[in-house]
């Protein structure tokens, strides 16, 4: 940035909070287009699912992989789990209240799964799931707001919208509210094209990046939080053994 140049970064966007501080102060005394590589914003299920939301008020979600010898200087939460954060987070748009978090490790010295429950100030409750030692791939999320629900497959790229009517008879206790199933119109693209596009476009007309570097700072910020949970937990139950230093 110092030389000039607009960046796009992986995630995590840095190790620690304060070099993401210091990041973000440099790329706005520079006037720098800095953007985070949170892949998940750009699938077409989410950027489908962005007009949809009224009021998030419960999460359930899964990313589920097999093992594989790649990132393993890093636990399951940086390394999958802060994709979701960021997607969760993005939806939400309320600060965190409080995390429970249980996490192990399996086949490599750092946690390799790991279940979270995050409430957020405006009551909305997100629970996550994320596993590098499954038999099977899954990556959905699926949240409920008034008279909705809404699935997202990451993988399959779509999204259901199922939505509560009144129905005809909704004053008799016997007749159960209808259920009206939709599938939103998904515009099929590539999230890695779709990703370097924006940043590209970003670039070219000096505008804020979809994912700025303070998204980026906010689903690190999470991600750690629950690490230190994860830790504190294990420490309690004395599983500290099972754990690297």
């Amino acid at each position: 940035m110092e030389s000039g140049i607009d960046i796009l970064i992986e995630k995590p966007v840095t190790a620690s909070l304060a070099e993401a501080d210091e990041l973000i102060r440099l790329a706005q005394r520079l006037g720098r287009i800095a953007q985070v590589g949170h892949l998940e914003r750009f699938n077409p299920a989410i950027r489908a699912t962005l007009s949809l939301i009224t009021q998030p008020m419960f999460f359930e979600v899964h990313r589920l992989s097999v093992f594989t010898p790649r990132s393993l200087d890093i636990d399951v939460v940086l390394d999958l789990m802060i994709h979701d954060l960021d997607v969760v987070l993005s939806f939400v748009r309320s600060p965190i209240k409080e995390i429970r978090a249980v996490g192990l490790p399996i086949l490599s010295g750092k946690t390799d799964i790991a279940n979270v429950r995050v409430e957020f100030d405006s009551g909305c409750v997100a629970n996550f799931t994320a596993s590098r030692v499954s038999t099977e791939r899954v990556r959905k999320l699926r949240f409920f707001q008034p008279k909705q629900y809404i699935s997202i497959d990451y993988t399959r790229q779509d999204v259901l919208l199922f939505t509560v009517g009144e129905g005809e008879h909704a004053g008799a206790p016997s007749i159960n509210p209808q259920i009206k199933v939709a599938k939103p119109p998904v515009v099929a693209e590539e999230p890695l094209h779709a990703e370097l596009k924006s940043f590209l476009d970003s670039v070219r007309t000096r505008s804020k990046p979809v994912v700025p570097l303070e998204d980026g700072q906010r689903a690190l910020a999470a991600a750690l939080d629950i690490t230190a949970a994860i830790n504190d937990h294990s420490r309690k139950i004395n599983l500290e053994l099972l754990r690297s230093s």
